[in-house]
């Protein structure tokens, strides 16, 4: 629940609405997992909350921690379902990708997390667990060394699933996540990435929100995004760059495109002009160049070399956009969405 709607619950069910803010500071303060370890909540109103408000707390399934600090989870639901976050630490801040689906259904022909299509889509208690179990094992981790660390900074709903396949949750997960007594992460810090279900800009612009958006593009054409992104067959480029340039100038937020490069497909000089040539039509925009993270189930998809990642880098910043070439993070444990799930479930 919204901050906002615990007091009027409360009050219905003949609790006092005070106790609304001993909750929220046990919940999103002290990680509480269970009703009982709220000590500052007196006990017959600990067994009321546990019958009317049960804590549905993600188990621990596996954990991978890479070389360069990259933790990945793997978080096992009520239903046997299992969902991936991704902590990601780098100087002065702290990352964390969560997800919005079991699953993928938008098949993208490099991503793990769709190869086996869409189990469910997750609610949104579910999505906040996430986030609640990556800040956790953050202090764990910062405890552990005798330090504070840096706490989460950052979020990006840009690991297993679409999340503007589940608009509604999604956003009510990410509503409590930016309130100010809930998780309490500003908006400018929280990121939603979308592989282009146009439908969803004009809903997220009329939200009045100032969450960051980013748009997987992956291709300057039509022809070779719908190989690689089958959503393209709904939703061509012009129609997505035309609700990307409509949600800029209705916001003022300015879109990142994801490009993920790989070899032999995505990353010639043809391409990098091709898509300058496009993106120069936008008021305007950013892009990020990713490193293709190789993924078990298709081993005939490489990573480009170093002189074609600067090569395509050149093209665009030459052609005014302005571009990030971002470096995988966590590849000695798989960190691409969607592979400690499949390999655990192999495993199994």
């Amino acid at each position: 629940m919204l901050p906002d709607e615990w007091k009027p619950l409360l009050v219905e069910r003949g609790l006092r609405a005070f106790r609304a803010d001993q909750i929220l500071q046990c919940l999103y303060r002290d990680y509480i997992t269970d009703w009982d370890a709220a000590t500052t909540l007196p006990k017959d109103f600990r067994e009321t909350l546990k019958r009317e408000f049960p804590i549905n707390v993600p188990k621990l399934l596996a954990t991978d921690s890479a070389s360069d600090g990259t933790v990945k989870l793997l978080l096992g639901l009520a239903d046997g379902a299992s969902v991936e976050t991704v902590v990601i630490p780098a100087p002065g801040r702290l990352t964390q990708c969560v997800s919005s689906q079991v699953g993928c259904a938008m098949g993208c022909v490099f991503c793990a997390s769709g190869s086996r299509g869409l189990v469910r889509s997750l609610t949104a208690d579910e999505i906040v667990a996430e986030v609640m179990a990556g800040r956790q094992f953050a202090d764990a981790a910062a405890r552990a060394r005798q330090g504070s660390g840096i706490g989460l900074t950052n979020l990006v709903v840009m690991g297993m699933g679409e999340p503007f396949a589940n608009y509604d949750e999604t956003m009510r997960a990410l509503k409590l996540i930016n309130a100010g007594k809930g998780p309490n992460l500003g908006a400018r810090h929280i990121t939603i990435s979308t592989c282009g279900i146009v439908p969803g800009f004009e809903k997220l612009a009329a939200e009045g929100l100032q969450f960051e958006l980013s748009v997987s593009l992956h291709a300057p054409n039509d022809e070779l995004r719908s190989r690689i992104m089958p959503v393209n067959k709904r939703w061509p480029i012009d129609e997505l760059l035309s609700a990307c340039a409509a949600y800029t100038r209705k916001t003022g937020r300015i879109i990142t495109f994801e490009y993920t490069l790989v070899k032999g497909l995505n990353d010639s000089r043809a391409c990098a002009e091709e898509l300058v040539r496009r993106l120069r039509k936008l008021p305007s925009c950013k892009v990020n160049l990713i490193p293709l993270s190789p993924v078990d189930h298709r081993p005939d998809l490489e990573t480009p070399d170093e002189a074609t990642l600067m090569m395509f880098l050149d093209v665009l910043m030459k052609g005014r956009i302005q571009t990030m070439l971002r470096r995988s993070r966590g590849k000695d444990v798989a960190a691409a969405c969607g592979q400690l799930r499949l390999r655990t479930e192999d495993g199994k």
